[in-house]
């Protein structure tokens, strides 16, 4: 199992652009952001395990993150003319979730994953099928589905939220370490 020096290390190696670790206690969470999932933008909302309503309560989603002690943030920057584009962003937004995805692995932690967007391992997901999660253990939910407050993670890192015109900054999370 990784220490957190071999973790960071790591996810430079893998191509994210800055990574740090928190107490998962510093992380701040905004039950109000569940309407951004509420609003469907990513298509995801009641058609995927790992996204409202299916994926649990903003409290359950709190205290997933919480029964860890530790987290990894991770960033990755890309260009974009268009944030808001799925376009643009979702090529993006799946290396970064394979690179997150490659980093609990090679890490040997016991971890829970956060993604820069929801799980994408089966298109559809099972759900619209009625059927079971074909991969409880590997899926993650995102960002949004736990209520992050991103901005001020991304802040408390030292990271760039907002990265101007042409870029985009996308955010994942490792959570590592128990609470006894």
């Amino acid at each position: 199992m990784m220490r957190e020096e071999e973790l960071l290390s790591a996810a430079f190696a893998l191509g994210f652009a800055d990574a740090a670790v928190v107490d998962t206690s510093e992380i701040v969470f905004q039950p109000a952001f569940r309407v951004c999932c509420e609003d469907n933008l990513c298509g995801k909302y009641g058609v995927n395990y790992t996204c409202p309503p299916a994926c649990g309560t903003t409290e359950e989603m709190r205290g997933r993150i919480l029964r860890c002690r530790r987290a990894l943030v991770l960033q990755s920057m890309w260009d974009a003319d268009d944030p808001m584009d799925s376009a643009q962003t979702a090529p993006a937004k799946r290396q970064h979730n394979q690179w997150t995805r490659a980093l609990l692995e090679q890490s040997g932690l016991k971890g829970l994953m956060v993604g820069a967007s929801g799980c994408s391992l089966c298109t559809p997901c099972m759900l619209e099928r009625g059927a079971p999660c074909r991969f409880p253990d590997r899926c993650w939910s995102c960002m949004s589905a736990y209520c992050i407050y991103v901005q001020k993670l991304a802040e408390r890192c030292g990271m760039d939220y907002d990265c101007g015109p042409g870029c985009v900054a996308l955010f994942s999370l490792l959570c590592f370490g128990a609470r006894d």
